[in-house]
This record gives C-alpha cells, structure tokens and sequence, in this order.
C-alpha cells in the first residue's frame, strides 16, 4: 500500500517488536543438549568493566613480579585440585574424549609454573652496553612497564588452554585482563576466572561473554589485544587497533605440511601424522593438514596411516577414557569438513577411509583422501577438522617447493632418518615453527615463540621473556655517570669551537679510516666563537 491510496484500504497489524536475546546459551556438540547459558554482555558493559580493572592494575603491577607469582602459584594449586571438575566442564561444552579434557588443566599448570617462577628475571631492567664511548657517560635502562588492560579473544577449540596461554603471561607483567571467550565454548573460561575469585586474588581478571559485538567492544577498550581466530576476524581487529593506535598480536589459521622422506621411520611418521591430523578432532591451530611424501615410500606410508585412522575410537565419553576423537565444534565445521572432503573426490581424489558425518551429533569420521592437488579445498583451505590429504612427491625439492605453497605459514614437520637434513629443509620451509620427526613439540616449548607467517598470524605468543615482555611498554631511562655541568657542548646558543668539538668526536667515534678525522667540512662552520 502507498501513501497515496485511500484511508479505508486494510490496515496491517503492527509487527511485534522483537527484542535482543540477553543470553547465549551452551550446546554440548555430541549430543546437541543445552549444557548451560551465559550473559551477553553489551558494549556499554564491556567498556564498565574496563574502567574497573584500570582502578586495580596499579596496585597488581606495584607488588612486583614475586608478588605476583605468589597469587599465580595459588591458582596453579587451584587448578590441580580441581582438575575433574574442569575436564567435566570442558568436556559438557566440547564433547572432547576424557584425555583430551584432562590436557588442558595439565598444559595450564604446566605453562603458569614456568612463568610466575621467572617472571622476574624476564621483567628485570636491562642496561645495554652503550654504542660508542661518547655514550658511556650516561648509564642506559630499559625497563618494562605493563599495558594496564590485555584483552584477550580466544577460540573454541581449546576453552581452557587457550585462555590460559595468554592470560597467564599477561598477569605475570603486571597488566589486569579482560578475557573474552568463544561464545561456543565460554563455560571454562569462567571457571577459570572463578577460581581467581576462590583463591582471593586481586580482581585483575574478568571475563566477558557474549558474542562478535562483545568481543569488538573489548578491542574498543582495551590497551593491548591478544586474539586466537580465524584470518578473517584477526584483519578486522588489526583494523580496529590501527585505527585507535593500539598494540596486538594475532594468532591466525594454518594449513601445516607434513614432509614424509624416503629415510624416514616410517612406522613413527604414520602414528606421530596420525595424531597430529586428528588430535583434538582436527581442531588445531597447529594441525597437520597437509602430506607429502616421497616417492619410494609413499604405498607403505599410506597403508601405515590408513591403518592407524582407521583404528581411531570416536565417540562421546563421560569420566572413563575410552575414546580418541571427539566431535566437531559445531554444525558449521561439520559443513566445511564435508565440503573439502566432496569437492576432493568430485575432482578425482580417493577416500581411504572415513569422508563423512557420523550422523550423530557433530561427529565426523576420520579421513585420509589421496590423489590430491593443490586445486582442490582440501589443499588450499584451512579444513580445521580430521582429515589428511596425502601427495607423492618426486624428491625433498618438490616436497619443499610445494610445502610453501600456501597463504599459511603457522608450523610444519619433517620426518626423516637424518637429523641434519631435517634441519637444512626447515631452514627452507615459510613456517613460525617447524618440528622434526615430531608434530606439536613447539607448543610444549614455552621457551620458543609460537606465531605465524603470511596468513597465520602477526606477533607470537611465548619465546621465553618475550612472553611477558609483549604485554609490557619499553621504557627509556638514561641517568648521568658522571658530574654535569651547566651546559653541554652543543645546547643553545650554539658555539663554533664547542660545536666542533662535538661533532668531531661524534664522526671520530662513529666513522672509519681518515675519513672520522677529516673535518674540512666542519672548519667552515662561521659564527660566534665565543
């Protein structure tokens, strides 16, 4: 009807106004059975919470780094004594198997002792040797400040370790932290912060649920931003940060390859790729997504890691360990698991084993898919689920050549019987970590940065103090070594004799051959000599 029609035409019903779900509510995937709900938390909210933890962050950075362990080593003890409980949590919002659920407060507990133990050796000033002898009148400091709020993003696939990997380092700088979990998977990070508030630590740790206008709301406020995701999201938030000038680091997808050598342990190659494609049901940053492997013992391999797939337990377990792959997350990466593994054999790839959906839950079985290229999904895409696509290679440079042809650059492997080649091709490989005969060791490495090239990622977590220190603000502090007069030679107003003098002992210092004493140039200066 138009404004111009007449008065007695039927009128419409006014449409009920609908209304903002306030609460998100939690699906155990396995089953599809609401398992809990949370609050979603507005911007207005967000920004509130903010303003809180900046009125305690001062008082949390003054107590120092020994201070701060203090409180860190509590919640480590937290963590062991109830580690059933939070595997049973863990498990109610991912369906994960028992192990599975039971790595997460292990690696937290793990990752907290080695940081609240030497967070004050990372955090310590550092005096750096000056750079010429002219400098060495003044005694040089760095010192590192924390960002008073971290805000933290994290993803699905690990809802305990995740957050704990971040957070952890960030409270041992001495910044407050604004946690906000995946909306899939927020239940064990709010445990997490529970057990903050039990073990009666400063309030320097929140928790913000909800979904993408909450986690935007958080990288709106806070002062440094730590996010796990997926590369779409990570640009859009490496926007938002530019735009306010603020700090980040960005952990983002990966497609991880997986080079199989003709002298490689094969038997060891098979099971270590067969965990590293379907731990935690694909789902992982660090995931083994891609294969290649030479050409003389591509059969054997295959028919090894066919084997081991194949004899993988899935299924959903309550307390007892009976299981070794779990479900998907959710209903859309069943989708695209499915879409890469079609697209595959509508190409020409085979199915080995595995290919589709269970049919219960978000179940999907796992997969090995061969003759596949770098046209297919399968190949190009980052899957984030259990399948393994598997390529013959002629040699160690076509497997190299086609390893780095990817957007992603997160880690990789190499698998062979000589250590010093496994270490000449990962010098040769675009990858942030690169593990030899081994899948995932860097992430147990605390000492080791973990972050990605290319598409994977900007920034890394951990490596050491840089863990710590990339939560911090460097500061420059230099202090007088000797007495001071009232001027130094090249204030105002400048003075020709007093000026040379300068320069010629900054060229001196700083030059090579005749050419640091050779000062024509400067002779010609003119002025006031006085």
């Amino acid at each position: 009807m138009t404004d111009t029609e007449p008065s007695t035409a039927k009128k419409r019903a006014p449409r009920a106004k609908q209304t903002a779900p306030t609460v998100l509510e939690v699906r155990n995937p396995g089953t599809g059975r609401i398992v809990g709900t949370v609050p979603i938390q507005s911007a207005d909210e967000v920004a509130a919470t903010v303003r809180e933890l900046r009125l305690y962050q001062p008082e949390w950075e003054a107590i120092g780094p020994d201070g701060r362990k203090e409180w860190l080593l509590k919640l480590q003890d937290w963590l062991i004594d109830n580690t059933e409980h939070l595997a049973d949590v863990l498990q109610s919002e991912t369906s994960k198997p028992r192990a599975d659920a039971l790595i997460d407060p292990a690696f937290g507990t793990d990752l907290i002792g080695y940081y609240a133990r030497r967070a004050a050796k990372f955090l310590a000033d550092d005096h750096p040797s000056p750079h010429s002898p002219l400098a060495r009148v003044k005694k040089l400091t760095v010192a590192y400040r924390p960002y008073p709020v971290v805000g933290v993003i994290t993803p699905w696939n690990f809802p305990l370790a995740m957050p704990i990997m971040d957070v952890i380092p960030a409270l041992a700088a001495g910044a407050a932290v604004l946690l906000k979990p995946s909306e899939v998977t927020p239940l064990s990070a709010l445990e997490l912060a529970r057990g903050w508030a039990e073990i009666g630590a400063p309030p320097v740790l929140a928790v913000a649920t909800g979904a993408g206008e909450t986690g935007a709301a958080v990288v709106a406020n806070a002062d440094y931003i730590q996010f796990t995701g997926s590369t779409a999201t990570g640009r859009r938030i490496a926007a938002a940060c530019v735009e306010r000038m603020v700090p980040y680091s960005l952990e983002l997808g990966g497609k991880d390859p997986a080079i199989v050598l003709a002298d490689a342990d094969i038997d060891r190659a098979a099971h270590g790729i067969a965990f590293g494609g379907m731990f935690n049901a694909g789902q992982v940053c660090i995931s083994v997504e891609r294969v290649y492997v030479e050409a003389p013992v591509y059969d054997e391999f295959v028919a090894k890691l066919t084997e081991n797939v194949k004899a993988l337990r899935q299924g959903i377990d309550e307390r007892e360990l009976k299981h070794d792959v779990g479900a998907l997350a959710n209903e859309n990466q069943v989708r695209i698991v499915q879409r890469h593994v079609d697209e595959a054999v509508a190409a020409g790839a085979r199915v080995l084993t595995g290919g589709k959906a269970t049919g219960q839950g978000t179940f999907f079985e796992p997969t090995v898919l061969v003759d596949v290229n770098h046209d297919m999904s399968c190949v190009a895409e980052e899957t984030f689920g259990p399948t393994l696509p598997v390529m013959k290679v002629a040699d160690e440079a076509e497997a190299i050549r086609l390893a780095n042809d990817s957007i992603y650059g997160l880690s990789a492997s190499v698998w062979t019987g000589d250590k010093e080649r496994g270490e000449r091709i990962a010098r040769q490989l675009n990858a942030g970590a690169v593990n030899i005969n081994d899948v995932f060791a860097n992430l147990f490495s605390y000492a080791l940065p973990m972050g990605g090239w290319g598409l994977s990622g900007v920034g890394a977590r951990w490596g050491g103090a840089e863990g710590v220190r990339k939560y911090c603000r460097k500061q420059a502090i230099t202090k007088p070594m000797l007495p001071t007069q009232q001027k130094e030679l090249f204030w105002y107003p400048y003075q020709v004799p007093k000026l040379l003098t300068a320069l010629g002992a900054m060229r001196a210092a700083g030059a090579r051959g005749l050419r640091r004493i050779d000062i024509p140039a400067l002779l010609k200066l003119k002025g006031d000599d006085k």
